[in-house]
């Protein structure tokens, strides 16, 4: 099996086929010249993967993005936020930071925050003096928040794959998704001393009161979204078609910025975007199974144990592994692929698998805006015209900075499992 499942993969990788190309490829040379199985395990294994009434939460939580990005919802945060900081130096790239992750709260899509953020606020960092590299580094950044904070599509396919608890996930990336944006925004404001930039004006109440109410329907999104599920009133697949439903009656009836023509096209590209999520999810279905059934995970849990390797050091290896892996694969088709292989371990390693999941999920959000193929990269590239070079010399500090936070996340697991221990 070593040559189908190890050898073939990394071999079409390299050549550029689609990752679900990639799996299914090896999947099905596995089965019909290697393990020797009814050709029939491959769509009952693939409809199996997707068969998991946690996923139904993906393609609306995607058109949920959609509709806030097109319906002007994103708009409305980025102008409350903005008004919020007041006289704070940097307060235009702080609310980079907060808008990206009020958006995160909504959407869970990191490209789709990079998008909304980078549109609005792109421009105004250039005029105000905080130079390409810099904002197009803040920017690209800045969205994988979206990955951490709830409600996060990677934590709802790491949920699916590892057995766990959504809403003890959604819990546990709250202070780590804060940290985060912490950590970014101190850099901002120590950024903006440096460079003398001025570009706040005095605090004005009655214009964040204005911005308040022109932003509340908005702002109440992921209170609505959040606290249902937190409460018990829904269920995360529940709060995301109700996040959509709420979603169409402030872009439709409230803000009348989008007519029904539009609903539906965005609808259209929420159902592009979730085919191929789905696609990846239901090949990785199969690749994993083959893996489980090949002893493969036995195999390296035996390893380890052998190896003797204590569990910080294991969490080092995996943030590691992690860390070059995401360079090259989303963090789609890495949670469903590598979830079945390195939880059993985590588990045998006593490893909280909450606390886990959210070292995989930071570790896969910063794969996001890390060349050579972090998909925020591009979205990037096409937004502003920026050369990949110059993007990836202003992502530099930020890559630092959050691979900080992901080693503070990683060994201080109380950081992410005092809020999930509330329920």
């Amino acid at each position: 099996m070593t040559l189908t499942l190890v050898v073939l993969p990394v071999a079409l990788l390299v050549l550029g086929f689609p990752i679900f190309l990639v799996l299914l490829t090896a999947a099905v040379a596995t089965i019909l010249f290697v393990a020797g199985l009814p050709p029939a395990a491959i769509q009952q294994v693939m409809f199996g993967g997707v068969d998991k009434y946690a996923l139904l939460a993906v393609p609306f939580f995607i058109y949920a993005g959609e509709l806030m990005v097109r319906g002007g919802i994103a708009d409305r945060l980025i102008d409350w936020v903005l008004a919020g900081f007041g006289r704070v130096r940097g307060s235009l790239g702080l609310t980079a930071i907060g808008t990206a992750t009020l958006i995160g709260a909504i959407s869970g899509s990191s490209p789709a925050t990079v998008a909304a953020t980078g549109k609005a606020l792109y421009p105004a960092l250039r005029r105000t003096g905080y130079g390409e590299r810099f904002s197009l580094g803040l920017i690209t950044s800045s969205g994988s928040i979206a990955i951490v904070v709830p409600p996060s599509i990677a934590m709802i396919l790491y949920g699916a794959a590892a057995e766990q608890s959504i809403p003890r996930l959604f819990l546990g990336g709250i202070l780590p998704g804060l940290l985060i944006a912490a950590s970014i925004g101190a850099f901002v404001v120590i950024h903006a001393r440096s460079r003398d930039i001025r570009e706040a004006g005095r605090f004005d109440l009655a214009g964040f009161l204005a911005k308040s109410r022109a932003a509340a329907g908005a702002l109440l999104m992921p209170v609505l979204v959040l606290g249902g599920i937190y409460t018990g009133l829904f269920s995360p697949t529940e709060a995301a078609g109700i996040a959509c439903a709420y979603a169409i009656v402030l872009a439709r009836f409230v803000y009348r910025s989008l007519d029904w023509a539009g609903i539906v096209d965005a609808a259209g590209e929420a159902a592009y975007l979730s085919a191929q999520i789905m696609i990846i999810v239901a090949a990785a279905g199969v690749f994993s199974w083959l893996l489980t059934i090949g002893g493969i995970p036995q195999e390296i849990a035996g390893a380890i144990g052998r190896a003797e390797i204590p569990p910080w050091g294991f969490l080092l290896i995996v943030n590691l592994f992690l860390l070059a892996l995401g360079c090259v694969i989303d963090p789609t088709s890495a949670i469903l692929v590598l979830t079945p292989l390195l939880a059993p371990l985590a588990a045998g390693l006593g490893i909280d698998l909450v606390h886990f999941g959210i070292v995989m999920t930071v570790n896969l959000s910063i794969g996001m805006f890390t060349p050579p193929f972090g998909l925020n990269i591009f979205v990037a590239e096409s937004l502003f015209g920026a050369g990949f070079r110059t993007i990836c010399m202003g992502l530099l500090p930020f890559m630092g900075l959050q691979v900080a936070a992901l080693f503070v996340i990683t060994y201080v697991p109380e950081l992410t499992l005092v809020l999930a221990r509330l329920i």
